[in-house]
Formats: structure tokens, sequence, C-alpha cells
């Protein structure tokens, strides 16, 4: 296994309102914001200075979405995107969104454990 397999690689924010958002995280952590184009819609990343600390979506610009609340997300670096999406399964986590490559990031996917809940999976490009 890698160095990085099990461990917390990226998180972000899904809003419905990016700029009271920006506002927010701006004030109160001092982030500074790139945006970077992608097939759902401008995606923000937050930076620290040069480091990039997480990233900002819209729910408002990914299908089926539109009604879910604001909420952060976690991804966990895995070795192989499908296979941990495979044991996923059999060990009873249900697959929200199957692997999808994102270029210049990784592999995806969308599931949530046993417990039920929700986290992303990623195998970095």
């Amino acid at each position: 296994m890698s160095e990085l397999h099990g461990t917390i690689h990226w998180t972000e924010l899904m809003t419905g309102d990016i700029e009271k958002a920006k506002t927010y995280y701006t004030a109160v952590c001092g982030w500074e914001w790139d945006t970077m184009p992608m097939e759902e819609g401008l995606y923000y990343l937050a930076k620290k200075g040069e480091d990039m600390v997480g990233g900002m979506m819209s729910l408002a610009d990914m299908e089926g979405m539109e009604n879910v609340p604001p909420h952060w997300m976690t991804y966990l670096a895995v070795d192989d995107v499908d296979a941990a999406v495979k044991e996923t399964q059999a060990l009873g986590g249900v697959v929200h969104r199957a692997p999808w490559d994102v270029p210049g990031v990784g592999r995806i996917a969308m599931i949530a454990d046993p417990s039920g809940a929700a986290i992303g999976l990623m195998t970095p490009s």
C-alpha cells in the first residue's frame, strides 16, 4: 500500500451560496480563492498562502443536488478506488456515485460506509 492509502486527502464545501461562503472563510480563516473550470461549473480552490487547503462547489451546478443542504465532504485516499468500492459493497456500504475520473485530480467515488456515513474515496492522480 502507498503512504497515502487511508489518509484524508481532500475536503470541500458544497454550498448553495458561493459568495457568502467565500466571504465567511476569507474573514475567519484568511483564505484566498482561485477558480478552476469543471464540467459541473466553476470549482473554487481555497488557499492559505501558496498551499491549497480545500475546495468549494455550488450545489446548484450539480444535477440532483439542488435540494441537498450545504455540507463539507471529505475524501480518503485509496490505492485503487474501484477495488475500494467493491470492498465497500461487500462490507455492507452503499455506492452513491460510481467511480469517475477527474482529469488532473484522480479517480473518485462517493459512498456511504456500513454505518451510513457518506464519504468520498479517491485515487489521486
